[in-house]
């Protein structure tokens, strides 16, 4: 592959997903993007590229961008972060909906689902509190292929070994042929979508908690600053977001202030008025 080539793919591909590709990835490129033109039985990584050029916005680009996309995750990822979820921000936001008696959540980059059913698998254990409630779990992903792979609810030995409690694993799953399936119960918690982040994010309405984490590494500045906005914009006004432990909404967007009692968490900035545009 070529300089120039190089450049093009690092240029559609953070004008397509935000992914901020520096100069020393592209023996990167080159080992994802190989079974995708030797599957289209194409004869080179060039020729790939050359029938990108013009068809961006067709089912090619789409591969190329998902093929780039990193999806490592987990079963509650980062304990400590799902103890002050369990512990103190649901309790607090349970408090605060005790009228409406609703509660909407969303993963925010979802991969093959193990977020959002960690969130699911934690809401169950607090049912007696959620008696009567309307409660909404959103998984969404860039990756038409994880999100698929989401909703099927099918894991392997070792990813269910990586972070999932065995009781847990026991109640909410089933063993077969092709792995740990979760219940028709926990899947029907869930809701899975395809969707950009750095598209409009209006029409999702509003959250109490969001969580997007590990997503910020990968974007340059102004495409942070883009994908802030736009989540500061779905929190309701007393809602809370959570990024990675590595990420930091802090001179990215002003929107968002870190959350006074819950360690590693963002709320919204107080006087902000909904909506919040999101720029671009």
């Amino acid at each position: 592959m070529t300089g120039d080539e190089f450049a093009y793919l690092r240029r559609f591909l953070r004008k397509r997903s935000g992914l901020d590709l520096g100069a020393d990835k592209q023996y990167l490129v080159e080992s994802r993007l190989a079974p995708l033109w030797r599957d289209a039985g194409l004869p080179s990584l060039q020729a790939l590229v050359r029938r990108l050029i013009g068809a961006e916005h067709g089912p090619l680009g789409q591969a190329v961008v998902e093929a780039m996309a990193t999806h490592e995750t987990m079963f509650f990822r980062d304990k400590a972060v799902f103890e002050t979820l369990r512990s103190a921000v649901l309790p607090k936001l349970i408090a605060a909906r005790s009228r409406t008696r609703r509660l909407r959540l969303w993963s925010a980059a979802a991969s093959s689902g193990q977020e959002a059913y960690s969130l699911a698998m934690m809401l169950a254990d607090m049912a007696p509190a959620l008696a009567g409630w309307k409660v909404s779990i959103l998984g969404t992903d860039l990756s038409a292929a994880a999100v698929e792979r989401a909703r099927a609810a099918t894991y392997s030995q070792f990813e269910v070994q990586r972070g999932l409690p065995i009781r847990m694993l026991l109640r909410h799953f089933t063993q077969g042929q092709a792995g740990w399936t979760a219940s028709a119960e926990l899947r029907a918690a869930v809701e899975f979508r395809t969707l950009n982040l750095l598209h409009d994010l209006g029409s999702l309405g509003t959250f109490d908690l969001v969580l997007c984490r590990n997503l910020l590494i990968y974007l340059d500045g102004p495409t942070r600053t883009r994908l802030l906005t736009g989540l500061a914009g779905r929190l309701a006004p007393d809602g809370v977001l959570l990024l990675g432990s590595a990420e930091s909404a802090a001179g990215w967007c002003d929107a968002l202030v870190p959350d006074p009692v819950a360690r590693g968490f963002s709320v919204r900035r107080p006087g902000d008025v909904l909506p919040l545009k999101q720029a671009g």
